[in-house]
């Protein structure tokens, strides 16, 4: 770490780590200020990022320190092992500041999505069941819900019955109940943290009614793991105070591409939407 700058030299404490989004405000308020960062009080560094000074307490032990106090003395030792370069043609990453390492690391992303998918027989095992499920339940709550909006809005173009379930509470078994009365042999999870006990309890009481679960989640050994058939993993990004969901939308749009493969009036369905949505004058050409 010591070839770094010092910012790079501080956001090499939090890679790889699942932090809070108060932890994240403390984490990126010390890479702003990472020069500043070994001689700040907890107190001090609780007013930068906004957040009590408890807050900064948990966030060190969060990092494995016994304290702040510990956090404190080891970013001392890292910017007395050298200061580095910043920038120039050889810095690498040091180059970038956070919001251009956000989507640098979303591109990682990406091509990590992208080396999974050489193998399509998830995919299209996915695709089959989603067409075949009449009608198709689509979940998706709190961080996820958008994900699975974004899903059910394009798969309600080319499928005959497609239910969202974005919002929790008393109603969500019910939901699920009267889509398997009515017919429906699958439902497509999206997943993403923090992950809410519901969603894991929804996924949990649809298997047990018989319907086969499809889900998209940030890793492989998400706690929905347990409750489906099908996980395909793609992984949120983790550099800004929220994280951000590229992979798995794009995955939803494969699933989509591949669920419409296993439709044969998907394109027909297509066809019909645009002749008469131009009828309408729906949109602006």
């Amino acid at each position: 770490m010591s070839g770094s700058s010092p910012a790079a030299r501080v956001q090499q404490l939090f890679e790889g780590r699942r932090l809070t989004p108060t932890q994240r405000r403390i984490a990126h308020s010390m890479v702003r200020r990472a020069g500043d960062a070994p001689f700040l009080s907890s107190v001090e560094l609780a007013e930068l990022a906004g957040v009590s000074q408890p807050s900064v307490t948990r966030f060190a032990v969060a990092l494995g320190f016994d304290g702040y106090p510990a956090l404190r003395k080891y970013l001392r030792e890292v910017a007395a092992a050298g200061p580095g370069e910043e920038g120039g043609e050889d810095g690498g990453e040091d180059r970038y500041n956070e919001y251009q390492q956000a989507v640098l690391g979303e591109i990682e992303n990406l091509r990590h999505l992208a080396e999974l998918l050489a193998d399509p027989g998830p995919v299209e095992r996915a695709g089959r069941l989603l067409a075949a499920s009449r009608p198709l339940l689509v979940l998706g709550l709190r961080a996820a819900s958008s994900q699975a909006r974004g899903f059910g809005y394009f798969a309600a173009k080319v499928h005959p019955d497609v239910r969202v379930l974005d919002e929790s509470g008393s109603m969500l078994h019910d939901r699920i109940d009267a889509a398997r009365r009515a017919g429906a042999s699958a439902l497509i999870c999206f997943a993403l943290p923090r992950h809410p006990r519901e969603v894991v309890d929804a996924l949990a009481y649809a298997r047990d009614q018989g319907l086969a679960v499809v889900s998209v989640a940030d890793s492989a050994f998400a706690p929905v793991a347990a409750h489906s058939d099908l996980l395909i993993p793609a992984a949120v990004g983790t550099g800004l105070a929220f994280d951000t969901a590229c992979a798995p939308m794009l995955l939803g749009r494969v699933l989509l591409e591949a669920m419409c493969d296993d439709l044969p009036e998907a394109q027909a369905r297509l066809e019909e939407f645009d002749a008469r949505a131009a009828a309408r004058g729906l949109f602006v050409e």
